[in-house]
């Protein structure tokens, strides 16, 4: 899969925007109640990048959680980072409606 101009890259923000441009990388931060529902959301985040075959940057600090998707062998940002990070929004939203088992920002 090829990078993405950087047209493509702000037509495809657009999608998703709470995900920030950052260098060869899209990122976007979430923030938990503790640490138990910020593992609760990596731990989901793991089954979409595992059935993707595209995974993430994860950077873990308590209640909050860094992630950056970029796709090293296309040198860049393609449409499959969108494309998993659309399905990590929608996990996001998910544990937004199940207040206490996962997350809000």
């Amino acid at each position: 899969m090829a990078a993405l101009t950087q047209s493509q890259i702000s037509q495809e923000l657009a999608l998703v925007p709470e995900w920030k441009l950052k260098g060869r990388n899209i990122i976007r931060e979430f923030a938990f109640r503790d640490f138990v529902e910020a593992m609760a959301f990596v731990n989901g985040i793991a089954e979409i990048a595992e059935k993707n075959a595209h995974h993430p940057d994860i950077d873990i600090r308590w209640n909050k959680v860094l992630l950056a998707l970029s796709s090293h062998d296309a040198g860049g940002i393609t449409g499959q980072d969108f494309h998993v990070a659309s399905a990590i929004d929608e996990v996001f939203s998910k544990s937004l409606e199940s207040p206490g088992k996962m997350g809000n920002q």
